[in-house]
């Protein structure tokens, strides 16, 4: 039986936003791997609300880099991709958490890539404050996501529906 980890997703600069629970597939230096099982809750400390979750979802979050990858699965198929701009990831004693720097970059079933929450950066910088190097940093993050995406470099090569 996998370990159940809890994953935070937090604002800057430790404000609690929201919080799921998945399945530790896997840990390595760079990333950390998780199963989100159909009907799990999500939620949402930041309107005050609990969603369920229809879809499984492969989760994937990097230690290393600026974004999280979230894969809705139908099917073992990948049927939206849901990508944030954050901070890397930090996984202790069985927690894994992550700041979320607002931008988005989203792909839905039969659509293109798409970036949301623009305006929600910027309102957010202000109201939290952000030092200065986070424009740039979430700039630079974003423009790395989309070259991993262009050029189909992991996680977006297929090889996690492998594992």
């Amino acid at each position: 039986m996998r370990p159940i980890i809890t994953i935070s997703a937090l604002k800057y600069p430790n404000i609690i936003h929201y919080e799921w629970q998945g399945e530790l597939l896997k840990i390595t230096s760079e990333y950390v791997l998780v199963l989100c099982k159909a009907g799990r809750t999500l939620t949402h400390h930041t309107k005050g609300t609990t969603f369920t979750l229809p879809n499984d979802s492969l989760e994937f979050f990097s230690l290393k880099k600026g974004f999280t990858v979230a894969m809705e699965m139908e099917n073992r198929e990948i049927v939206s991709y849901y990508c944030n701009i954050a901070m890397p990831s930090v996984f202790e004693n069985n927690h894994l958490s992550f700041i979320d720097l607002d931008l988005d970059l989203v792909k839905r079933l039969n659509n293109e890539w798409e970036v949301l929450d623009e305006d929600e950066f910027e309102i957010n910088s202000y109201t939290y404050n952000y030092p200065p190097e986070f424009k740039d940093y979430v700039i630079q993050s974003l423009e790395e996501l989309k070259g991993k995406i262009k050029r189909e470099e992991f996680p977006f090569d297929g090889a996690l529906l492998e594992e």
